[in-house]
This record gives structure tokens, sequence and C-alpha cells, in this order.
């Protein structure tokens, strides 16, 4: 006879969940009972936030939702930063805790882990959050966590099972139920954008987070339109940096703005056009904008749609490159040579001392690592950066908490991503400031034995607010820090470290590195303007 935390666990299975990040707590004893009993991966995370940044990060280079599990109460507070940042960055995690006992709930007598409304808290940083009234509802709900990860923008998604609950017995079968596939376009909407685009004179496409599963078939349109392809931060990757038709992640740059704003059509795939990859306000949009999303609200935001479509990208990209030959042959439009070339050189010519400093390292960090490898960044001026100048050859390699801006992600969705691909080489790169948000999670890296790279820029400051307030017109208060030693510090946690090297040491340290399983630091520090690295 199996209990509900046993049964759980194994419905979960049945849905492919091989790792559960997490931390048990005396209100999910009967969850870990359950554990015992499958091949999940369990990772026991130092603080409930790395756990679900871990979720995150296994989510982004895997493609499917990480899976966490949370004490009632404070394990669930402390993970809502991490769950805000994935509902702004469109990230799948299935964050599931316990809560008071059905009896308790909303009672104030004083129980442990107690909370006015938990799931009221959570229901602002997810897709949905719900409780299950009892156990016959729980492999409903679980069934709907997993069809609307499919189906529909994915977010994080919270289901609390009260604690009187989880030891129940269970006689019925809990059998996974199939999701059905992303919808698909409208036909008649699929005519109509590749007649737009095949009449189009400068067509420009930009690509967010909601087409990393779309590359190919995005890549085969831009070659068919001879159309230069603008990436979000969210989009790295979707076409190749080395690719002719690649125009850029850097879509604050002036000279980006101008092509974008010149395009008679836009096509605009899984992305929200939001301000963090503009810096400078909302970009100039005056052509047609066809846009595809999977979310309603998108396609009716600001920016408008002469063609909405509300479908996945993958499936409707691919139907508009079934269409598109025949209408092109009739069309017989010519386009205008977009000198792409040299629209990144301008912009390698605009650089500013800091981010030539931060090109130097990037580059030599670029050799040093394969070229697949994955690399979680953190809210730090070296990876701003790197969101508009590191070269990835497909998605799912970078990974940067854009919307809601996080500190302490870099370490924490490193663990996850290197856990979603075992053996593919993953690295980490944060500042010294916010590593120190995330940084017990060493020990998880050591205790999964990972073969991890962290480079951490080491600046000594919060650069980037110490800039804001000399342009603003001040003297800089409260961004410069005392840091610890950070080579005693690896120590402690058995980590191997490195500081003061050359950048050309760089490959020889990530070879040794991935081909160790421990995780392996890197400080580097920045000099003064003007001076080598």
């Amino acid at each position: 006879m199996r209990n509900v935390g046993q049964a759980l666990v194994q419905l979960l299975e049945q849905y492919g969940v091989d790792t559960i990040f997490g931390i048990p707590g005396v209100h999910t004893i009967e969850l870990y009972r359950g554990l015992t009993q499958t091949p999940i991966n369990h990772v026991l995370s130092r603080h409930e936030q790395g756990a679900a940044f871990m979720a995150d990060g296994y989510a982004r280079a895997s493609g499917k939702p990480g899976v966490c599990f949370l004490i009632t109460g404070p394990g669930v507070m402390n993970a809502m930063t991490p769950m805000g940042q994935a509902y702004s960055d469109s990230v799948p995690i299935l964050v599931i805790s316990g809560v008071l006992a059905r009896g308790d709930i909303n009672m104030a007598r004083g129980r442990l882990h107690e909370m006015k409304n938990q799931r009221l808290a959570t229901s602002t940083v997810t897709a949905w959050s719900a409780t299950a009234p009892d156990q016959h509802a729980i492999p409903g709900l679980i069934a709907r966590a997993f069809n609307d990860f499919a189906t529909s923008r994915p977010r994080p998604i919270h289901i609390e099972i009260p604690i009187d609950i989880f030891g129940e017995s269970v006689e019925e079968s809990w059998v996974a139920q199939p999701a059905p596939g992303a919808p698909g376009p409208n036909p008649a909407a699929v005519e109509d954008a590749a007649q737009r685009l095949a009449r189009a004179r400068s067509p420009v496409l930009i690509v967010g987070g909601g087409a990393v599963d779309a590359s190919r078939e995005v890549t085969a349109l831009a070659e068919t339109l001879d159309a230069p392809v603008l990436t979000t931060i969210a989009g790295k990757g979707v076409i190749s940096s080395a690719h002719p038709l690649f125009a850029g992640s850097m879509i604050a740059d002036p000279d980006v703005r101008t092509l974008a704003a010149d395009a008679d059509v836009v096509l605009a795939v899984g992305t929200e056009l939001a301000s963090p990859d503009f810096w400078d306000g909302d970009i100039d949009l005056p052509g047609d904008i066809v846009r595809i999303d999977l979310d309603p609200d998108e396609l009716a935001d600001d920016y408008g749609a002469a063609l909405p479509i509300r479908a996945d990208a993958r499936r409707t990209v691919a139907a508009i490159n079934e269409a598109l030959p025949g209408i092109l042959l009739e069309s017989g439009r010519s386009r205008p040579v977009h000198d792409l070339p040299a629209l990144r050189r301008a912009f390698e010519d605009r650089d500013t001392d800091t981010r030539a400093r931060h090109r130097t390292a990037l580059n030599a960090i670029r050799e040093a690592l394969p070229e697949d490898t994955v690399i979680a960044t953190d809210m730090t001026r070296i990876a701003y950066s790197g969101n508009e100048i590191f070269p990835v050859s497909e998605p799912r390699q970078w990974l940067h908490p854009v919307g809601f801006g996080t500190l302490g992600y870099a370490l924490p969705a490193g663990i996850g991503a290197a856990l979603a691909n075992p053996g593919r080489p993953t690295a980490a790169l944060a500042g010294d400031y916010g590593f120190q948000f995330t940084h017990n999670e060493l020990m998880t890296a050591m205790e999964q034995s990972l073969p991890l790279l962290i480079i951490l820029w080491n600046n000594n400051a919060l650069g980037e607010i110490r800039e804001g307030m000399r342009d603003a017109g001040f003297a800089p208060v409260a961004v410069e820090q005392r840091n610890p030693d950070f080579e005693k510090l690896a120590a402690a946690y058995g980590c191997a470290y490195y500081r003061g090297v050359a950048l050309s040491e760089l490959g020889r340290i990530a070879a040794e590195c991935f081909d160790r399983k421990k995780p392996v630091m890197v400080e580097l520090r920045p000099k003064a303007a003007g001076e080598p690295i």
C-alpha cells in the first residue's frame, strides 16, 4: 500500500522527471519516503532560493520542467525570488510544497510555518497556484501542470498539499496523462504572414526566448528571405552568432534600432519586445508587425500586431517556410543588401572603456571554452556586455536572469544546467557581490561532483550602481564593500581556485575543470581604465 507522498513521486517519474531540487522538512518527510523508491535524483541545496534557481537552470538548459520540493511557509517564501525570475523569463518550474493541515488553514492557530495565505503569495509569481483539497485532486493538478507546460507560455506552477494528506493511503492507480502538442497556426494566418514577408522590401526578424525550439526553422526562414535576424537576450543562439544574417543581440544599439525602424515588415517570434533588451526606452517599429506568440496578452500589448498569430513558434515558422517559395516566385521583389559585418564593427567602435575591457575578457573566455558550453550568468556588468557580444552557436547556451533581474542566479543555475546535461561543459559567470547571495551552493556542486567552471568577476563593488550614481551627479554611497578572501572561501568548500592567472591560461584551467568531477573557481580582477586585465 502506498501513501500520497510515495504515489506522487512515482507519478512525477511517469512524467519524465529525473531530478528534483529541494530541502526536506518536517512537513515533507513522506515525499522523501517516496524518493527512496524511484531512480529520481534529489539534489540537496543549501537554501530554497538555490533550489529554485537550480530548477530554473535545469529547465532552461534541458527544455524540461524543473521540479522543487519545498517545505511550508519559509521554504516557499525563500523560493519566491527565483519563482519571480522564472515567471518573468518564461521558464517552466513545478514547485510542490506542503501547506497547513486542512483543519488549520486560515484558522490562525499559530501552527509551525503558518502563513496567512501561502497560495495567494505564490500566485503573484506563478502561472497559477492551487491547493489540493484531497488526495484525489492531486493527479489532476499534476496533469494540468504538465499540460500547461506543453501548450501554454511556460511559467512556474505551484501546487500545495495539506500536510495531513501526505500520509494517507492511496488505493487507486495514479497514471500520467499525455499532454497535447502546442497549438498550431491558423492556415489563413500562415498564408497572410507568408504574403506579407514575400512582398516586404526590407523584412527583419526579431526572435526571443519563445523561439528557442525553432532555431532550425528561423534560420531557414531568414535564409529564404535574406533577412537580418535580431535576438533578444533570452533568444541568444536561436540563430548562430556566426551566421552571416545574424544582426546581433544588441537591440539597444542605435544602428540596430535604425535597422528595425527601417523594416517594412517585422516578424517577432516568441518575444515580449521588453525594455530590458532595449535599455533606453522602447524600440520604434513603424512597419507592419507580424507576431507569433503563445501568450495572447503579448499579441495585444503596446506594440500591437498587424497580424497576431497565437501558436507554437516552431510549427508556425515551419508552416511559413512551406508557404513561401511559391509566393516568392510571384513577388519578384528585390531587397536591399544589409552590411551586417559593418554594423557589428560600428558597434565595437562605440565600445566604452568598460565594455572594451569586458570584450577582452569575454573573447578570452569564449576561446577557452568548448563551443557547446552552457554558461549561466548573473546580474553583473561583464554579463551585461556578454548579453550583447558573447557569441553562441545554439539556443539554451547563455542563461541570464533578464526581466526580474535577480542577483545570485549564476552559480545555482549553472548547477542545474550541469545536472540537466551530464558531460556537457558548463560554466557560471558571476560578479563578486551577486556571487555572495548564493555561494553556499558551492557545497551542492561539490556533493554532486560537478565539473563546473566558476568565473568570478571581482571589482570589489556594485559597479553598475556605482556608475549610475556618478552619472546622476552625486558621490557613490553603499556600493563598495569589503569582500571575503575568495581563495579561502573556495578552500572551505573544497573547491579548486585560481587567481591572478593570465587570460591565456583560461583554456588550460577550463580543460582541467571539465576533466575532473569537481568545480573550479577562477577569480578575475578588472584593472583601471586603459590598463589590460
